[in-house]
């Protein structure tokens, strides 16, 4: 497949001198080099882990006997919506 990109001009430069000294296409040590940049890669890359203390999120500290520590994912999602849907029907004017 042909596809036209725009590459600097010292790279491809280089690219050309490889190719003359191993007697290739320039096509050939292209896509050896783009291949190889894409192994390389593929093999570097790690799944991200957890690391403790680099992500600041609020933090509001509160009883263990709270209503919400009892509450179910479900609930405090209803919860929520219900707290929004009142702010907006406050700001409405439609106050409840």
């Amino acid at each position: 497949m042909k596809t036209t990109i725009d590459l600097p001009v010292g790279l491809v430069r280089e690219m050309k001198i490889r190719a003359a000294h191993d007697g290739r296409k320039l096509k050939d040590v292209a896509e050896e080099l783009l291949k190889r940049g894409l192994n390389s890669e593929q093999t570097s890359r790690t799944v991200p882990t957890a690391t403790k203390g680099t992500i600041k999120l609020p933090l509001f500290p509160s009883p263990k006997t709270a209503p919400a520590s009892r509450m179910s994912t479900k609930a405090l999602l209803a919860l929520e919506q219900e707290t929004l849907n009142q702010e907006d029907l406050r700001r409405l004017g439609l106050s409840v």
